[in-house]
């Protein structure tokens, strides 16, 4: 394959995908927090009510400044819900709701891929902010030593990612059987929080995926020139 073959098949495709991902998940989302939730529920009040049900009453619903920037804390263990999900009464402020604290009754339940992920990532966070200064300063000064370290602490990166895809589709799963069960989420309104977790699995996807691909980049492009 040609280097502009190999550019366009492992990087261009991949963020055009990510791109169309990214776009998805904020028109889903956007298109769902104009549907009323018929409990009339606050996404806040809707993690209150699943954490209390499953025990989990001493774990905090906090809100965060932004959009799309929900998320649960292993460290503080808190739920942090965005503005719009935190005072939202809609289906997608239902649903991220219910994801995020997914995750929390990941964590009290020991969920393994959760802890693969949590002792992961002290290594992850230190591969993310080397791998590309070890990667430029290799190429540079033709130091392959430097360039497979770099590609080797971008794999961990790479690791990291795939790891992370079963913890979200296991925390959307868990949303999903927590409003049934708690008669929060109805037959009809079970569709559109579906069609919001999905969207947001696929910016998970389109990353792991886009990563890996660049990984496939940087072993053909650096290595495979180097047999």
């Amino acid at each position: 394959m040609s280097n502009l073959g190999l550019y366009l098949v492992c990087l261009i495709v991949p963020m055009v995908f990510g791109l169309w991902a990214q776009h998805y998940v904020k028109s889903t989302f956007t298109k769902f927090m104009e549907v009323p939730e018929d409990t009339g529920l606050t996404g806040e009040q809707v993690a209150r009510q699943i954490l209390d049900a499953n025990g989990l009453h001493g774990v905090p619903v906090n809100p965060v400044a932004g959009a799309l920037t929900d998320h649960y804390d292993p460290r503080a263990r808190t739920v942090n819900l965005s503005e719009p999900v935190f005072a939202g009464r809609s289906i997608s402020s239902t649903a991220v709701a219910a994801h995020e604290v997914g995750h929390a009754i990941q964590h009290a339940k020991a969920y393994f891929p959760m802890t693969v992920r949590s002792s992961l990532w002290p290594v992850t966070a230190f591969a993310s902010s080397t791998w590309m200064i070890l990667l430029v300063i290799g190429a540079i000064l033709g130091a392959m030593n430097l360039v497979i370290v770099a590609i080797v602490l971008y794999a961990a990166v790479v690791l990291f990612q795939f790891v992370t895809l079963p913890v979200e589709f296991d925390a959307s799963r868990r949303a999903a059987v927590q409003l049934k069960t708690l008669g929060i989420a109805n037959p009809d309104e079970s569709v559109g929080v579906r069609k919001v977790l999905t969207a947001a699995a696929m910016t998970y996807v389109a990353g792991a995926l886009a990563a890996l691909s660049q990984l496939m980049y940087f072993v053909l492009t650096f290595l495979g020139n180097n047999r």
